[in-house]
């Protein structure tokens, strides 16, 4: 029957017969799953081994200019949100496998073998030593980074606000300042009898200002806390 239909996927095993049997096709296959899981392998043992590189050699003409960020611009967000930007072996979650498969992707393009790969994320997602949204890098040199990959989900728009008392020393006294003139502000100044509004509040203030500084330095100095700027690249929890 000349004109009778065909099923394709019995025609495409024809024709792959023609060309090589079942044991040979499976052999190959088993030799390209094995070559790849290899390669995943040794990114792996990459991204958990220490590394020193400051620069990768890329092929400029594929990098995309939205992925490329300096050092300070880096620094900036890690402050305003306390976060941490350090080595990747020092991460103690899991990186996902779409990550090692970018890693690969990119070695493969630019003909080279990425090293010094570095992570954003809150403190809580790395190993520090004692003395909410991961995102890879890898340096480009000159203080310049390209990010590779971002998962989890979306970072609190919260977290900012929350942390920024916390940016600097400065910034942490500005918020026991507010604090202290709200409570002097909402204090009731006649429980002391005849007295003048104004200066019960500004002695108030002092008060509670100096208390509030007193309790906030004993209990950062007692967990050993310090400030966004100074912690942002610190593989240190203090």
């Amino acid at each position: 029957m000349m004109f009778e239909k065909k099923n394709l996927e019995l025609e495409l095993l024809l024709e792959r017969g023609k060309f090589v049997s079942e044991v040979e096709l499976m052999a190959e296959i088993k030799m390209i799953f094995d070559e790849d899981e290899a390669k995943r392998a040794s990114i792996h043992k990459k991204l958990a081994g220490e590394s020193s590189t400051n620069d990768n050699k890329f092929n400029i003409d594929l990098l995309e200019t939205c992925k490329i960020f300096h050092l300070d611009q880096i620094k900036s967000i890690c402050i305003d949100y306390r976060l941490r930007f350090l080595d990747s072996h020092l991460f103690k979650n899991d990186i996902p496998e779409e990550a090692i498969s970018k890693i690969k992707s990119m070695e493969k393009d630019h003909n080279c073998d990425l090293r010094g790969f570095k992570i954003i994320a809150p403190s809580k997602l790395f190993h520090l030593k004692n003395f909410d949204d991961p995102l890879l890098f890898v340096p480009i040199g000159n203080n310049y980074y390209y990010l590779i990959h971002k998962w989890g989900g979306e970072i609190n728009p919260f977290r900012k606000l929350a942390v920024r008392p916390f940016r600097n020393l400065s910034s942490f006294f500005m918020f026991l300042m507010v604090i202290s003139f709200g409570l002097a502000f909402i204090a009731p100044y006649d429980i002391l009898g005849q007295v003048t509004p104004g200066i019960f509040r500004a002695l108030s203030f002092l008060f509670i200002f100096k208390s509030l500084v007193g309790i906030a330095l004993y209990y950062c100095f007692w967990k050993g806390k310090n400030f966004n700027e100074a912690i942002w690249n610190s593989k240190f929890y203090n």
